[in-house]
């Protein structure tokens, strides 16, 4: 039907762009945080509305049903359902009691070609390891668009399989606000952020997209292999062998979640991904061996020569993200290969027992759990890294008809940006002046040089004081740097009024924010920047 074909054509460039072609075998589920967005799926929801029940997409073999039962549905048995497995006979799945006809959109899946592992068969399974699915309404209306039956009612099975793949998780602390529990999705409340200049690991952001991985230290292994490598070009190593074969190095670096301060961008429209505040950033103190070290000991002596421009990072839980290798191999970039978070063992959800850390670079890039470091010639292959989930989109852009995502630049430093974590949305304020804190940032190593701030809406302002972080050099600060200001209040302002205080932060680069959020605004909801605004109200 046109309605769901309009939404499968948004999958189907999506899709290209991630996986190259329709053979691709995909790295990962690109996650509710694209399936979730109505303006991708509003045809399709209306159609599943409606209970329309559309045709089979494609005529299949033995594909002859049974009686139509009570709901409107013909019946097809589960052998019926085995024979069609390819795009010659139709590829049918099944979810709970529904017969499925996917064929058409197999090509547009996010994941790319993982999902024929379910061909003929049940995907119930796979939605209960890939709770993006389940986390949202999008994915389960695209799916009744697709349906064409029902199963025998003979052969539903009753007792599902209890075994949950995110039973061992580790909990999330309490203090920290929760989008989701499958994956783990979570943030800071903003008005913790500034008690401590550098995060306490179990008040670290989470941003997850499958099972956290249980690695054991003395199974664990790292694989370098490329371009550019000695003999035998692919090197193994041990956690134990990192930590003797190196020397261990630190580096203080916060990492922000790319689509950090979301929500703002939603209260002017609806974008894609989590509703993120402003607490999916956190900064820690990491302690691990330089990336350039160890690909120098693998004989990555010259990168250029041996036409290597990009290092490649595989995590555990099948992400993959890349970086350009004048990043990983400077002596200044300071990417490391961690296996210490603040003094300690990097804690599962964050990425035991390696994570990369590319201080400065947008957070999908310090990828957690790496199994493997890859010299290539060319970026990382998935949807973190050519898809739609990292790459910035103009104001006007609010479906992906005509646009060729590939030749779109992935994000990889972040533009500078502030937030205000004291005084709170609300809060009465007392006497003639308001006490404002807070914390800015900048990508790419750009280091604070300015915070003002304003209780009148811009028309004046106050130069705030720079505290934690100020000391950093200007191109190699990758820590953010907290802020405090005492504002007078506006003359003729009353009590029971209300005042709006914002600020911008100005960058080493003198890069400021913009006012306005409505004139960065993109449909995935990423790179957030412009002024935070906190309304608050004079002591009555």
């Amino acid at each position: 039907p046109r309605s769901f074909g309009m939404a499968a054509r948004l999958f189907r460039l999506a899709g290209r762009a991630a996986f190259g072609s329709r053979a691709a075998v995909g790295a990962g589920v690109l996650g509710s945080s694209l399936l979730a967005s109505n303006v991708a799926f509003a045809d399709a929801s209306a159609t599943a509305a409606k209970g329309e029940a559309p045709s089979p997409a494609k005529p299949a073999v033995n594909n002859k049903p049974g009686p139509v039962v009570a709901c409107g549905w013909p019946t097809y048995s589960k052998a019926q359902v085995a024979e069609h497995t390819t795009a010659e006979t139709g590829i049918w799945v099944t979810y709970k009691d529904g017969v499925y006809d996917i064929t058409d959109f197999v090509a547009a899946h996010p994941g790319g070609n993982r999902i024929l592992l379910a061909a003929g068969k049940s995907i119930d399974a796979y939605w209960n390891l890939y709770q993006q699915h389940l986390n949202s309404e999008a994915p389960m209306q695209m799916l009744k668009a697709m349906q064409i039956g029902v199963l025998d009612a003979s052969e539903v099975e009753t007792d599902m399989d209890a075994n949950d793949p995110y039973s061992n998780d580790p909990k999330a602390s309490d203090l920290l606000l929760s989008h989701s529990v499958k994956p783990l999705q979570a943030e800071m409340p903003a008005e913790l952020i500034t008690d401590s200049w550098v995060t306490p690991n179990d008040l670290w952001f989470i941003r997850g997209h499958h099972p956290i991985p249980d690695i054991k230290e003395d199974e664990y292994r790292l694989t370098v292999r490329g371009m550019g490598l000695a003999e035998p070009k692919t090197f193994t190593f041990t956690l134990a062998q990192l930590k003797q074969n190196f020397k261990k190095y630190e580096v203080t670096s916060t990492i922000q979640c790319g689509g950090n301060g979301r929500s703002l961008f939603n209260s002017i429209k609806k974008t894609m991904g989590i509703p993120w505040g402003a607490g999916a950033m956190s900064n820690a103190r990491w302690g691990g061996v330089r990336l350039a070290d160890v690909l120098l000991y693998c004989g990555c002596h010259d990168p250029g020569a041996a036409g290597v421009e990009h290092v490649h990072f595989e995590g555990a839980e099948s992400l993959t993200a890349s970086i350009p290798v004048d990043k990983a191999m400077s002596s200044t970039g300071d990417v490391l290969l961690a296996y210490e978070m603040n003094g300690e063992p990097i804690p599962r959800s964050h990425g035991y027992p390696v994570r990369a850390i590319v201080p400065g670079y947008v957070g999908v890039r310090n990828v957690k759990w790496v199994t493997s470091v890859v010299t290539a010639n060319e970026e990382a292959k998935g949807p973190w890294q050519r898809g739609i989930a990292y790459k910035g989109f103009a104001p006007g852009v609010e479906n992906f008809d005509g646009v060729d995502v590939e030749k779109v630049p992935s994000v990889q430093e972040q533009p500078v940006m502030s937030a205000i974590t004291s005084p709170k949305k609300g809060e009465t304020v007392e006497g003639s002046t308001v006490d404002v804190k807070g914390f800015a940032w900048s990508g790419g190593g750009r280091g604070i040089v300015r915070v003002d701030v304003s209780v009148d809406e811009g028309k004046s302002w106050t130069t705030a004081t720079l505290k934690e972080g100020k000391e950093q050099k200007l191109n190699r600060a990758w820590a953010w740097t907290f802020f405090e200001a005492e504002v007078h209040v506006p003359e003729g302002k009353k009590a029971g009024e209300k005042l709006t205080v914002c600020c911008k932060a100005t960058d080493a680069s003198y890069n400021t924010q913009p006012e306005r959020a409505d004139a960065i605004w993109n449909i995935r909801g990423i790179l957030f920047n412009a002024w935070p605004k906190v309304e608050v109200v004079l002591d009555p």
